[in-house]
């Protein structure tokens, strides 16, 4: 087949591609969905978005708090992701055998760890053998506490009603939780998630925090990805809690409180602060009301102020080398607005160019034809509600070290600051971003998540479409504008794994061996 005609075909096949999925979206674009969304801000400021699509007799939620790891503070760093492992351990309802009792011995744990924290976060006269009493009593709280939990009750619950699905998530900017029900669960549903926001109990909490700190230690402290990454974000944030761990410090999951968290809950789980989707067989007349009935008792209270620190200008080129017995990598990054800014929709277009499958800039670079990567990419990270980076990774292929990685990835860059791209490229990425909303809307699940974090982010789930708007104004010199401010060197904050050989035994040693 001749050059001419793969280029022929490419381009009626991309036509046809371009004409479905213009077809689709016309299916499920704003007006459509404007037809049968309804959003509601109940008296105490909790607001609801249900969305009725009847396909199937089921219904997906997503709740979306608007706090994550960017409103911790030094010394609770990890809390927010606590709340995502406490997120199902039950109300004073359920998942006690006697709340009455679990309580007044939850509040003895309380009392008996401030103690032993006390002693033990002491600099000059810390007492070993009181330390080891103070450390017994509070396990042993911890242990009559223990006796009245009825473990996993909550979600044995979803689970025998016919509930799928069911998890939470945490990240820097927000925190999520979400599962499936039938239809006719509703009201059960109504009254389990508003009872978890109405009636917490930091049960097994300390049970947790471990959990939690085993996660760091085996997907940071010995992964060499997660020391990169925390070393990476640590450079290119001075100021800025995106520079902190989801998981947290070792020192402060050894440390914070179920008091603490109870102070983080009460400040930031209020119902100014969530934004709950519902999306399903299910009609807005009816299932309001319910919703409103239940979730409606949770008392208001003030939104939480603003994130007050913002990162300062980055006046220099920033590096962090790790020398590790593992695999090479390479990673950096620039400092880009927030979504809120015009040029968000920019940023999408350069994650698609250098990073959506093999087409992709830095795959054909790297990957392909140089055959120096095995993988390579490029997006916006770690979040999106604050400043964040625009970064490109790559992982060398064997005998390639990670400093090799830089040149070609520059070489990327200058294209992007100097060359124009084709009409054909910035128009496939095009195509891309209303397949990925078709993708994304495809379940009930995605469409709650999407539509729950467009409203909480924007005040308006229709957000969500004109992002599609928003890219497909991009242009070409667009591209080349974005690029020139965002790539320079001062801007830029490099992070590698440069890998060391293990090595030999001394000759001495092989000596004593024999």
């Amino acid at each position: 087949m001749t050059p001419m005609r793969n280029v022929f075909l490419r381009s009626i096949a991309s036509v046809f591609l371009f004409l479905f999925f213009a077809a689709t979206l016309q299916a499920q674009d704003l007006a459509s969905f404007e037809k049968r969304t309804t959003v509601k801000k109940l008296p105490n400021g909790l607001t609801v978005v249900i969305v009725e699509r009847p396909e199937a007799p089921v219904f997906s939620f997503y709740t979306h708090v608007d706090a994550g790891a960017a409103q911790e503070v030094l010394g609770i760093t990890g809390l927010a992701h606590m709340f995502e492992h406490m997120a199902f351990k039950g109300t004073d309802k359920i998942g006690t055998r006697d709340y009455a009792a679990e309580k007044v011995a939850l509040a003895k744990v309380e009392v008996a760890y401030a103690a032993y924290l006390k002693e033990n976060l002491k600099e000059t006269g810390r007492d070993p053998k009181k330390l080891a009493e103070l450390e017994k009593a509070w396990k042993d709280a911890v242990a009559a506490a223990n006796q009245y939990v009825k473990p996993n009750e909550f979600s044995q619950i979803i689970e025998s009603q016919g509930g799928v699905g069911i998890n939470a998530f945490t990240n820097w900017d927000e925190t999520g939780y979400f599962y499936s029900f039938p239809e006719n669960r509703l009201e059960l549903w109504a009254y389990l998630e508003s009872e978890r926001f109405l009636h917490p109990v930091m049960r097994e909490f300390y049970k947790e925090r471990d959990v939690v700190y085993e996660e760091r230690r085996l997907r940071t402290d010995s992964s060499p990805q997660g020391r990169l990454i925390e070393q990476f974000l640590g450079s290119a944030y001075f100021a800025h809690p995106y520079g902190r761990p989801v998981v947290g410090y070792p020192s402060d999951l050894r440390a914070f409180s179920a008091t603490d968290a109870l102070n983080f809950y009460h400040k930031y789980y209020v119902p100014a602060n969530i934004v709950i989707t519902v999306v399903g067989d299910l009609k807005a007349s009816e299932a309001m009301p319910v919703i409103e009935k239940y979730f409606g008792r949770i008392p208001a209270a003030p939104a939480p102020e603003p994130l007050r620190t913002s990162e300062p200008p980055q006046r220099a080129t920033r590096e962090a080398i790790l020398h590790e017995h593992s695999q090479p990598l390479y990673i950096e990054g620039y400092h880009r607005p927030d979504f809120r800014d015009p040029d968000d929709a920019v940023y999408d277009v350069l994650s698609d160019l250098l990073s959506k499958g093999r087409t992709s800039r830095l795959y054909r670079s790297l990957v392909r034809d140089k055959q120096i990567a095995v993988a390579a990419e490029g997006g916006s990270f770690p979040g999106s509600k604050y400043p964040s980076l625009f970064y490109f990774f790559a992982v060398p292929s064997e005998g390639h070290p990670a400093k090799e990685m830089e040149k070609p990835i520059h070489d990327e860059i200058e294209h992007l600051k100097t060359q124009d791209v084709s009409d054909e490229e910035l128009q496939s990425v095009k195509t891309r971003a209303k397949a990925d909303l078709i993708r994304g809307l495809a379940d009930n699940q995605g469409l709650a998540s999407q539509l729950g974090t467009a409203q909480a982010r924007y005040g308006d789930w229709r957000e969500l479409f004109r992002d599609i708007d928003r890219i497909e104004h991009v242009t070409k010199a667009d591209i080349r504008r974005v690029a020139n401010k965002t790539f320079s060197d001062e801007n830029r904050t490099i992070a590698m794994i440069e890998t060391e050989q293990p090595q030999a035994p001394a000759a001495a040693d092989k000596g004593a061996q024999q």
